[in-house]
């Protein structure tokens, strides 16, 4: 049998650390904040937290329970496969997959009490055939497509669509949902707010779970009668703000739950002139200690970070130097004077007071934060702490 899991070296000195204290305090953080900025005896809307790419490469197998005890009452997937590891280890809540689903994966969803995404004709007839042979009704929430372009039935014919699937007695309708393009920017938003309003206040929603608000939409009002917030990147402690632009919304204070660490597995010395790593792109300008983690481009650090990167070593910067390789790299500790093999390296994460922010990386690579936590899954083992 064919194992399909990607590698771990778990007897590597590299790992990922996950913080579960900080995941919570940052979801009770959140919920303080979103009950602060509701109209007086509102109701608090449900927690969907998104939990999609194995956490955004945090590991929801182990977010999930601290999420759940945190008030998160469903959680939003990519696929059928990630909801069944979910439920396969004993995941309880309301898992729904936010992304399109192939009809040959119906009958596993329903079997799993999976809710899927539907959105067009092909969606109800798979329903039909399956309900028809089975008796089994598949839960399902709408995707309207409000101006992302991506999948999702047109907000201009999703009213038929509705009205139709609710006449269905072979499907199960739980929700009806849109993602929005751009919260920061105010005319694209208030598009797509006005296409979905259209939409919901032409249907009856008794009963069903309305939602569009995603990490930062849970921080300003959509003027829709939403009743549950989707919760994504925020939930790791990391910004959906767009580096340099200002759009007004004031996020609150939160903790990053990810770190990158590596023990130091070489030290020596080189001497002016002479190179480090492939190709010599760093070239010693006095005498240097060199130091050598296992950590590599093969465990999600862009070898375009080779030069650029910053690290702690017993609480005192220092700078990686020479190209990453695919599983190792380098750094110059000349002014670490006590290092030895097997202290370690802070790459991300906090040592001793400094901070090292995956937000300073994605600034160098022109990416978001988001892409680049789910980098550092590929190899590295996960170690929580609280």
């Amino acid at each position: 049998m064919i194992n399909r899991s990607l590698p771990v070296n778990k007897l590597r000195d590299a790992w990922v650390e996950i913080n579960l204290g900080n995941l919570e305090y940052n979801i009770n953080t959140i919920k303080e904040k979103i009950k602060a900025s509701l109209p007086k005896n509102s109701e608090m809307p449900k927690l969907m937290a998104v939990i999609k790419a194995d956490g955004y490469g945090h590991g929801s197998l182990m977010c999930a329970p601290i999420l759940t005890a945190c008030g998160c009452s469903a959680f939003g997937v990519a696929s059928v496969d990630e909801g069944l590891e979910l439920r396969q280890n004993k995941v309880k809540e309301e898992i729904l997959v936010l992304g399109c689903v192939p009809i040959w994966a119906f009958e596993t969803a329903a079997k799993n009490d999976i809710t899927v995404s539907i959105f067009n004709e092909e969606h109800l007839e798979a329903a039909r055939i399956l309900y028809d042979r089975t008796k089994m009704k598949l839960k399902v929430h709408i995707k309207i497509d409000t101006g992302m372009n991506r999948i999702g039935i047109s907000h201009r014919c999703a009213i038929d669509f509705i009205k139709k699937v609710q006449e269905a007695d072979y499907i199960d309708l739980q929700g009806i949902f849109t993602h929005f393009a751009d919260v920061e920017d105010p005319k694209i938003l208030n598009l797509q707010k006005e296409n979905f309003k259209k939409v919901v206040n032409s249907v009856d929603t008794e009963n069903l779970t309305i939602h569009c608000q995603n990490s930062l939409g849970a921080f300003i009002d959509p003027e829709i009668n939403c009743n549950m917030i989707r919760l994504g990147i925020i939930l790791y402690g990391l910004s959906p703000l767009t580096e340099g632009k200002n759009c007004g919304i004031c996020l609150p204070t939160l903790k990053p739950v990810m770190g990158l660490k590596g023990r130091i597995t070489n030290i020596h010395t080189i001497q002016k002139g002479e190179g480090v790593s492939y190709g010599y792109a760093y070239i010693a300008d006095k005498t240097t200690r060199v130091a050598t983690i296992p950590i590599g481009y093969a465990d999600g650090v862009s070898r375009n970070l080779s030069n650029k990167l910053e690290a702690s070593l017993n609480g005192k910067k220092i700078k990686q130097i020479g190209r990453v390789t695919m599983d190792q790299m380098m750094f110059d500790i000349t002014e670490v004077d006590e290092a030895k093999v097997g202290d370690i390296i802070t790459l991300l994460g906090d040592d001793e007071g400094s901070y090292y922010s995956i937000n300073t990386w994605a600034k160098i690579l022109n990416t978001i934060n988001y892409e680049l936590t789910c980098r550092l899954k590929v190899r590295l083992p996960r170690i929580y702490v609280r």
